[in-house]
């Protein structure tokens, strides 16, 4: 069911203002990047090839949109962005992007390696037009070493990752996670990595060359799990629903749907033998220590779930929310968006819907008659929910406006249009 509650219009942070970013990306990771910049106040230009555009464009759950340029997957990360149609490979479209890089902060772009260079962009042109650009590459492996050329899609990081090897239970993995996480968390690396070479460059004046790697990246973000392997030699594997640190930590069959809990700590642990009504559990020596409890872990979720059977996780829930255990059911992503924590933090922001598509005129079902709604981002700032400030661009659809402060002229502009050039 579509949450009619707790969302609110769209309005941007300022830790931004003021900082305006080419983006040039394309699908997932380097948008997302775009996108948390935006929310922070960011002017984010999005630079997309003419006709065509961004390929997430045609992608996402409804055909109808897809097919008119505004797929899903591009409304749901590109709110606030302005939309600039741009031939990189034309003289006229590389004069104005010369002439936009001079006035940028930031360029953004997720490429394969190489691709702006060979179009006479590298970043010692792009230094040398702008000392202070802040240029960040996304890439799915970086821009040095033997797989640099390499396409690089979410699902192929996952598995080269290691994520997929420890995901799912002994018996399904490896496992893909269930959303794009490679693309996402290299989008949040890449914004974090712009906004700290925004603060160096506030300090120098001097700007930086940011090499994303998604594959590093999601390595990175492993963090625990390859540490076991680092210092204690131990090979991660595949554990299902089950924390390999603690226990009892995972999740639980209940009478009806299922509960996540995490016991981690000695005093936890005692608090729900408490609290469900096994108290001879505590002193029982299979599960008297944490060590024990990780060896017999099996044994415990056993008996455990003897007596979570007898009630519902929102029951057990209930009954454990204000024991200091953590615990939760496991939701839906329906049932999530409908949370009263989500829906009183405003996560979910409306912006009207696009009401015409690549020039042509949407059905009234589409547009005028409904809003969009889409996820802002998880930070409040000064005690404010933050979403983004309009709604996602028709392609091309700022090219008057963006040129124009940049100085062109109208007559400059249609001969820029006239060449193909924009």
């Amino acid at each position: 069911m579509r949450p009619d509650s707790g969302s609110t219009a769209g309005v941007s942070a300022d830790l931004l203002a003021g900082v305006r970013v080419l983006d040039l990306t394309n699908v997932l990771a380097g948008p997302f990047a775009g996108y948390q910049l935006g929310l922070m106040g960011a002017d984010v230009v999005k630079i997309e090839v003419p006709g065509t555009g961004d390929l997430a464009r045609n992608l996402g759950a409804d055909p109808e949109l897809s097919a008119r340029g505004l797929g899903i997957s591009f409304l749901a990360q590109n709110g606030g962005k302005r939309s600039l149609t741009l031939d990189l490979k034309s003289p006229g479209g590389r004069e104005v992007f010369e002439r936009l890089v001079r006035g940028a902060d930031v360029l953004l772009e997720n490429f394969r390696p190489g691709v702006l260079e060979r179009l006479g962009f590298g970043w010692e042109v792009l230094h040398a037009l702008n000392d202070g650009l802040v240029y960040c590459a996304v890439s799915g492996f970086g821009q040095t070493g033997p797989m640099r050329g390499r396409p690089a899609y979410d699902q192929i990081i996952q598995g080269l990752s290691g994520m997929m090897s420890v995901t799912g239970t002994p018996e399904s993995a490896p496992t893909r996670t269930g959303f794009p996480i490679a693309d996402t968390l290299g989008g949040y690396a890449a914004a974090f990595a712009i906004s700290a070479a925004l603060v160096k460059r506030s300090r120098t004046g001097t700007g930086s060359f940011l090499d994303v790697s998604m594959l590093e990246t999601a390595v990175a973000a492993m963090g625990w799990v390859v540490s076991d392997y680092l210092v204690a030699g131990r090979e991660p594997r595949a554990m299902g629903n089950e924390n390999a640190t603690s226990a009892p930590s995972g999740t639980f069959a209940t009478a009806d749907g299922a509960l996540n809990i995490a016991a981690n700590k000695q005093e936890q642990y005692v608090e729900l033998c408490t609290v469900v009504g096994r108290p001879e559990l505590i002193a029982d020596e299979r599960f008297a220590t944490r060590e024990a409890r990780k060896l017999h872990r099996a044994e415990l979720k056993g008996e455990l779930e003897r007596t979570l059977g007898e009630r519902s996780a929102v029951e057990w829930d209930e009954l454990l929310s204000t024991s200091g255990v953590p615990v939760a059911p496991v939701l839906t992503v329906p049932q999530v968006l409908a949370l009263d924590q989500v829906t009183e933090r405003r996560l979910l922001h409306d912006v009207p819907m696009p009401t015409t598509a690549q020039g042509d005129e949407l059905p009234s079902e589409i547009a005028g008659e409904r809003s969009l709604r889409v996820l802002g981002s998880s930070v409040h700032v000064d005690g404010r929910p933050v979403g983004p400030a309009r709604r996602p661009p028709q392609l091309g659809e700022h090219v008057d406006e963006i040129l124009a402060e940049a100085g062109y002229t109208a007559a400059e502009i249609a001969d820029l249009r006239a060449q193909g050039a924009v």
